[in-house]
């Protein structure tokens, strides 16, 4: 049998650029070699594409003209995380090249990319969320858009203000627009909360503001095209305050509880409101949707999905499917079939 020719592509211009590169390895190690053959691609953080050396891990020639190289590829297998790889962009590309590939397409890759729009359709999905605030950064001053997306010019100060009318701390500060909690502040008082605010505009200038949610962060893993699955939930044990990046990739002590401590029917409703969030973004392939179970109330609330997420050894994506019984192999097999 021919084997297809498997495009693995990963690297990128983000802040997730590192993440996205021990992702694609701990891919590339787990292929199926019998039916594929790879050729992985790195895209450099100048946007510069080059072929890929597996045994020496580094980029070697340039490739010169990517639309002829990709076109002799049968299937494209995005591995980017963040900006420019998980919100729409190379998924147009793609589409214009018309190549199949895994994963989200534009729409759900945008929405899903974008903490704000996500939560204005998680709004009309009926999924409980946290309050929020969404500002943008304008020249020296901010926008305030309400709900109505109606704007108001105001200085950040009076920003400031407005928001603590609105939310109690804590808080969380987030762009809109990023990954793996790269730009991320909780704040407790009315300092901090300019100081993340200031913080936030460095990576995106839209910004999202939140009310903390006192309880415990758990996630779930949805595979599927027309019939969706969803995995079993997993509990995030962060070593620090928030889930950070830091925590994520370079504290050992935190850890993850895989299935999750938790009564059967929250950990199947939990299931339910990921498979609803997926559908809501019209999503296809792959997505990890986060919640928290909120302290006394047990009350289920949508943080966010993501519709790349990573896949090293210590991800919680594949080893959500791995508890729920699909190993790695036959995971990334499923994924591409889907395409």
């Amino acid at each position: 049998m021919k084997k297809e020719k498997l495009g693995v592509i990963f690297g990128g211009r983000s802040t997730e650029n590192e993440v996205s590169v021990l992702s694609a390895k701990s891919i590339l190690n787990n292929l199926d070699r019998k039916n594929y053959e790879i050729f992985p691609i790195y895209i450099g953080k100048d946007g510069v594409w080059y072929q890929y050396d597996e045994e020496e891990e580094k980029e070697k020639e340039k490739i010169e003209n990517i639309i002829e190289y990709l076109q002799k590829l049968d299937i494209l297998f995005p591995v980017l995380h963040g900006l420019y790889g998980e919100d729409g962009t190379i998924q147009g590309f793609f589409e214009l090249l018309e190549k199949p590939y895994v994963g989200c397409g534009v729409l759900a890759s945008s929405v899903g990319m974008d903490k704000v729009y996500t939560k204005i359709v998680f709004d009309r999905a009926g999924l409980k969320q946290a309050k929020y605030e969404y500002i943008k950064k304008y020249k020296e001053d901010y926008i305030y858009v309400d709900k109505q997306f109606q704007e108001e010019v105001l200085k950040l100060d009076e920003i400031v203000e407005k928001i603590m009318k609105s939310l109690k701390f804590p808080m969380f500060v987030k762009p809109s627009n990023s990954g793996s909690s790269v730009g991320i502040n909780k704040v407790k008082n009315k300092k901090e909360l300019k100081t993340a605010i200031e913080y936030a505009a460095k990576f995106d200038n839209k910004i999202l503001v939140e009310e903390g949610i006192e309880g415990r962060e758990v996630e779930c893993a949805v595979l599927g095209k027309e019939e969706v699955s969803a995995s079993c939930v997993g509990e995030v044990k962060s070593a620090e305050e928030f889930y950070s990046y830091d925590a994520k990739y370079k504290n050992e002590a935190s850890r993850t509880e895989i299935p999750a401590n938790i009564p059967e029917e929250i950990a199947n409703e939990i299931r339910k409101q990921a498979i609803r969030a997926f559908k809501a973004i019209d999503a296809k392939g792959l997505a990890r949707v986060d919640f928290f179970i909120e302290k006394d109330t047990n009350q289920i609330i949508i943080n966010e999905i993501n519709t790349l997420p990573g896949f090293t050894n210590i991800s919680m994506y594949p080893k959500l499917w791995e508890a729920s019984g699909i190993g790695y192999q036959e995971l990334l097999s499923q994924l591409i079939k889907q395409k």
